[in-house]
C-alpha cells in the first residue's frame, strides 16, 4: 500500500475511511455533541449521551487491545506528547462548549451539517478553522504558550495506563476495565439497551478513533519518513485541510485533509440515503453573527484544550488522557450555560 500510494496519501485514505465512517455516523445515527447535552437537559432523554458513552468505552476498549498487542504506541500521541495544562483544558473547554451553543453545532457537526447542504455550516467550517490557526500557530500563538505554559516531550505519566503501568498494571487490563465498566454503564437503561441504532453507531464512531491510531501508526513504523500518529479531531485540521486547498501543489495530503473531506463526503451519502439533502441558507443576519462568535470561539478553545469534543470527547479519552474528562465536563457546562442563554435569556429557574 505504501509503495503503491506514499506514505501521506496513504495516511491521508486512512483519515479518508474513519471521516466517511463519522459522516454517516452524524447523519444517519444522529450521533451529535450538543444535540446529545440538549436532549439530557432539555429532554430528559440520556440515550444520545449514553451512544456517545458507548463511542468513547469502545475506543477505550480498542484502543488499549492495540497497545496491547503492539500495533499502537501511545506516547506519541499529542494527547500524551505534551504536558497537560489544566487551566489550558479548563479555559479551552468552556470556551468550546459555549461557542459550540451560539453556532448550534461543533467542528464534526458543522463537516456533517454542510454535507447536508447547509451553507450556514460551511460559514462555521471556515470560521472555526481560521480562528484555531490564528491562535495555533499565528498571531496570538506566542501569548498561548506564554499564557498557558506548553510543554512537548513529556515524560511524567499524562494518562491514567501510563500510571498504572508504572505499578506493574498491564495496558491491556486498564483498558478492559475502565472499557467494559463505561460499555455497562451507559447500557444500563432497558431504554439504551433497546435503542440498538444507538449502540451500533456509537460503535461505529469509537472502531473510527481506533482506525486512526492504529493505521497512522502502521505508516509511521512501516515507512521511511516521520508521519505523525493521529486520529480523527475537528479544529486544527479544518484549518490544515483549508491550508492543503490554497497550496496543494507544494504540500502533502494528510490524515486530517482526508478525515475532514471524508465527513463532509460521509454526511452527503448519509444525507442522500436518507432524503434529508437541501440546499441551506441563513436569512437571518442576526443567527448568522451569532454563530461566527461562536465559530470564532470554537477554534481557540479547541486550541486552548488541545481537541474538541471529538478530539479530547472521545480520542483522548481512548488514551485515558488526563485531560480527555476535565476537557469532556469543561465543554457540557459551557455548551449549558450557552444553551440556557439562548433558550432562556439567563432568567432566574422559578
Amino acid at each position: 500500500m505504501l509503495e503503491l500510494f506514499g506514505e501521506a496519501n496513504a495516511t491521508a485514505f486512512i483519515g479518508l475511511l474513519g471521516g466517511l465512517a463519522l459522516g454517516l455516523a452524524a447523519r444517519v445515527g444522529r450521533f451529535c455533541t450538543l444535540g446529545a447535552i440538549e436532549d439530557v437537559l432539555y429532554g430528559a432523554d440520556t440515550r444520545r449521551l449514553r451512544m456517545w458513552c458507548v463511542a468513547i468505552a469502545v475506543a477505550i476498549l480498542g484502543t488499549h487491545l492495540a497497545i496491547a498487542t503492539g500495533h499502537f504506541e501511545a506516547r506519541g500521541s499529542a494527547y500524551l506528547d505534551r504536558v497537560w495544562s489544566p487551566l489550558g483544558t479548563i479555559v479551552g473547554g468552556l470556551l468550546f462548549g459555549y461557542g459550540m451553543a451560539l453556532s448550534g453545532n461543533c467542528g464534526y457537526g458543522a463537516l456533517a451539517r454542510l454535507g447536508g447542504g447547509d451553507m450556514r455550516a460551511f460559514v462555521i467550517v471556515l470560521v472555526m478553522g481560521l480562528s484555531a490557526y490564528f491562535v495555533m500557530s499565528g498571531p496570538l500563538a506566542h501569548t498561548r504558550v506564554w499564557l498557558f505554559s506548553v510543554e512537548t516531550g513529556a515524560t511524567s505519566p499524562q494518562s491514567l495506563t501510563q500510571v498504572l503501568a508504572g505499578l506493574g498494571i498491564a495496558p491491556g487490563v486498564t483498558g478492559l476495565a475502565v472499557g467494559g465498566a463505561l460499555l455497562a454503564a451507559a447500557l444500563w437503561t432497558p431504554e439504551m439497551r433497546a435503542a440498538r441504532g444507538h449502540i451500533a453507531w456509537g460503535t461505529v464512531v469509537g472502531l473510527a478513533i481506533v482506525s486512526g491510531w492504529v493505521g497512522t501508526h502502521w505508516v509511521a513504523m512501516t515507512g521511511f519518513e516521520a508521519e505523525p500518529i493521529e486520529t480523527h479531531t475537528f479544529a486544527a485540521p479544518i484549518g490544515d485541510t483549508i491550508f492543503y486547498t490554497m497550496t496543494a501543489s507544494g504540500n502533502a495530503l494528510s490524515f486530517s485533509v482526508g478525515s475532514v473531506v471524508g465527513v463532509v463526503i460521509g454526511a452527503a451519502l448519509g444525507s442522500y440515503s436518507k432524503g434529508h439533502f437541501r440546499w441551506e441558507a441563513c436569512d437571518d443576519p442576526r443567527e448568522l453573527r451569532r454563530q461566527i462568535l461562536g465559530a470564532a470561539m470554537m477554534g481557540p478553545g479547541a486550541i486552548l484544550a488541545v481537541g474538541c469534543s471529538v478530539g479530547q470527547g472521545i480520542s483522548a479519552f481512548s488514551l485515558l488522557a488526563f485531560s480527555a474528562p476535565v476537557a469532556f465536563v469543561s465543554i457540557f457546562i459551557g455548551a449549558a450555560f450557552g444553551l440556557r442563554q439562548l433558550i432562556t435569556g439567563l432568567a432566574p429557574a422559578e
